[in-house]
Formats: C-alpha cells, structure tokens, sequence
C-alpha cells in the first residue's frame, strides 16, 4: 500500500497556508462520545431504496492503462466521464494528477473494485457501466450528507439527486494519547447529525490542524480538508475530504442545519 500513501501531499498544498486560527476545541477526539451520543438522533438507518444519479450518454473508453503522471486525450475523456458521474477530478486538462487520482479512488469505492488509482480494464468497464449509489435513508432530507464508512466515501446529496461523491478518510480505529494520561480510540460515530458550524481556512485543535472543517457534533467532529487523506481509515475520528474538495465543500451545505448520516462497519473492525 506504500504507493498510495500520501505524505507528499503537504509539498503540493505549501506551507503557508498553516499560519492559521486556533481555536479551543477538542477536535476528533474519540475521549468526546458521550458528546456524539447526546447529538446522535438515533442509530443509523438500514438500508432502503436507491436514490441514484443518472447514467449520462454512453462512453467509450479509451485504449491502454492510465494513472498518475499520465497525460494526454485519454486522460480528459476519464476526468469527464469521472466528472458526469459526479466524482470531481479537479481539472479537466488531460492531466493525471492526485485530484484525479481522488476522484479514481472514490469510483473504485462505490463500484467494489480494488482502489489501486488506476484506470485498467476492469475500472473502464465499470465506467461505461457504472454502479450507482443506494441511499441510506432517501426518506430524509433531500439535502444531505452521506458517509459510508465500509467504502470510504462521502456522498452529498442535493434535492434528491447526487451533486458529489468523495473519497473520504475516517476514523483508523488505533488507540492513541489524548491527554492526562488518557488513552482514546480513533473513532468515526455512526449516528444522525446536522452541520453545526463551519471555520474558514486552518483551524488548529489540540490534535492537529484542520482545513476549512465543517462540524457535525458542536467543535469536536468534523468534516474537513487534510493534507494526507489515504485508502484507508486514518483520522483520529473527523472525516477527512481531498484538499480541493475542502475548498469548496463548504460552499454546498448549509452550516447550520444540513444533515450528516454516517454509516457502515469501519474498514479496519472487518
């Protein structure tokens, strides 16, 4: 899994941007669940009736193996049908670079193909036939924000149609010193939310810092940018969005308010 690790995000994003707000909060600590249990509305929801996005017209792919550092017509017409589908590649300028490589991974996610990145034959088959994504509740708000954490994705919902799909990184599970001399576990909880307020920029917590977060359990779980967003569950509990989707993800809910469902057995409880 070295090859998709990302710890040569940080050089892309660049450094300036870390001279940032603090703020007094216990951002993603798992020590806080008795927080996310008052805030939960309840458990999560099974699964009913798909609420999907329409296949747009047919598409045919292009020859060859692509991935990152590829460039070229082939490149685009992948960042295109990527983008129709609703996973954002970032640009579409032919360019296969991480954005892209996001935007891969999450439609690997979704359509139950090993999340390698790569543009093979059988990632190119399920472009041309793509899985669709079954809500996990569509008798919710038509607004709304899904995160599965048996597949790593986030799903924005607007009026009932999918505007986004992400790759995401949530909580990894591992136990970790939160403080005092306490041990706490890196936990995403599943349960029903609302945003409860967004902060510009970076926000530094007791953890870390967080880029542009959005809260969903007052300032201690969030949906924010990171630097480092791998294939696997890595946070101490927030959910972690690609740096380029955190730029604007902010811009497509409304803080406070919009529901936030989070769901599925964590990837490393298997």
């Amino acid at each position: 899994m070295g090859a998709v690790r990302r710890g040569s995000r940080l050089a892309r994003i660049g450094a300036t941007a870390l001279a940032a707000a603090t703020v007094a909060v216990g951002a993603c600590t798992a020590g806080t669940a008795s927080a996310a249990a008052t805030a939960a509305a309840g458990p999560a929801k099974t699964t009913l009736t798909a609420k999907t996005v329409s296949t747009p017209a047919a598409w045919t792919a292009p020859s060859g193996t692509l991935s990152e550092g590829s460039s070229g017509a082939a490149v685009k017409s992948v960042q295109r049908r990527l983008a129709a589908l609703k996973y954002d590649p970032g640009a579409i300028d032919g360019n296969f670079g991480a954005n892209t490589e996001d935007a891969v991974w999450a439609f690997q996610e979704i359509n139950r193909i090993p999340v390698t990145g790569v543009i093979d034959a059988r990632t190119k088959r399920a472009l041309v036939h793509p899985r669709t994504y079954a809500s996990n509740d569509p008798r919710q708000d038509s607004t709304r924000i899904e995160v599965n954490q048996a597949l790593e994705v986030l799903v924005l919902y607007k009026k009932d149609k999918i505007a986004l799909i992400s790759h995401v990184s949530t909580g990894g599970g591992y136990w970790y010193d939160c403080g005092g001399g306490a041990e706490c576990q890196a936990i995403t909880p599943n349960g029903n939310y609302r945003t409860d307020v967004y902060m510009p920029g970076w926000v530094t917590v007791p953890l870390g810092a967080m880029y542009n977060p959005v809260f969903f359990i007052g300032t201690v779980y969030a949906i924010h940018g990171d630097t480092y967003v791998p294939v696997f569950p890595d946070s101490h509990g927030c959910v972690r969005l690609p740096m380029f989707i955190a730029d604007f993800f902010h811009t497509l809910v409304t803080t406070p308010g919009t529901e936030v469902f989070i769901y599925g057995k964590a990837q490393w409880m298997k």
